[in-house]
C-alpha cells in the first residue's frame, strides 16, 4: 500500500475491472475506456490494455521510473476472457518493446502450463514466451506428494522443462508465513 501511495506501484485489479465493465460502472466513473474493454467487444484487441500499461509506466514530468517492472499475473486469464493467442502475443510484444527496450525495465509474466494439457492456445503462449524470455522459472509441486518440510521445486534456466537438463538448476522450496525458503534438493530440514 505504501508503494501505491508513493506512486511506485500501479495496480489494475482485473476482477473488479471486469465486473465494473460488465455492469457499466467503469466508464461512468472515470470517463476513460476500460483497459479490459475487449471483453465486451467482438474483437479481442488488447490495445486498451497496452495503452494502460504504457501510460502507467511512462514517467511524467518529475517522475523517474528507474527500471520499471511490469508484473502480469496471469496471461492465461486473458485467453479465458476471450482474447486470442495472437492478441496476447501482440500485447506482450508491444509491452516488451516499451518496458524492456524504451524504458530499460523488465517484464515478469505468469502462465500456467501442463505437459498433459490439451489447451493448444495456452501452449502457444507458453512456447512463445519460453522462446523470447531471458529467464524461465518452472514451479511445481513435488512429484512424490506431500511433505511437511518441502512444498515444491523450482527449475531455473533458459530452456523449457524436459529439454537439455544440464542447463537447468533445480531448487526446492518451503512456503512460510511471510517468507519462502529455497534450498538445494536433498538439503531440507527433514533430511538434515
Amino acid at each position: 500500500m505504501s508503494a501505491k501511495e508513493r506512486g511506485q506501484l500501479v495496480f489494475l485489479e482485473g476482477l473488479k475491472s471486469c465486473l465494473d465493465l460488465l455492469f457499466g460502472e467503469e466508464e461512468k466513473q472515470s470517463g476513460q475506456p476500460s483497459p479490459l474493454q475487449f471483453i465486451s467487444e467482438s474483437a479481442s484487441d488488447l490495445k486498451a490494455l497496452f495503452d494502460f500499461v504504457r501510460t502507467s509506466l511512462t514517467p511524467t514530468g518529475s517522475d523517474s521510473w528507474k527500471g520499471p517492472v511490469l508484473l502480469v499475473d496471469d496471461l492465461s486469464v486473458l485467453l479465458s476472457l476471450g482474447a486470442t493467442p495472437v492478441a496476447v502475443l501482440d500485447f506482450i510484444h508491444y509491452c516488451r518493446v516499451t518496458v524492456c527496450y524504451q524504458l530499460k525495465g523488465n517484464i515478469v509474466a505468469l502462465v500456467h502450463s501442463n505437459e498433459d494439457s490439451e489447451d493448444e492456445e495456452n501452449e502457444l503462449i507458453v512456447n512463445s514466451l519460453c522462446h523470447h524470455s531471458d529467464l524461465i522459472l518452472w514451479v511445481e509441486g513435488l512429484a512424490t506428494g506431500f511433505c511437511k518440510d518441502v512444498h515444491g521445486q523450482v527449475m531455473h534456466g533458459r530452456t523449457r522443462r524436459g529439454a537439455e537438463q544440464d542447463l537447468v538448476q533445480i531448487y526446492q522450496y518451503k512456503i512460510q508465513d511471510k517468507n519462502v525458503t529455497f534450498f538445494a534438493r536433498g538439503l531440507s530440514a527433514a533430511v538434515l
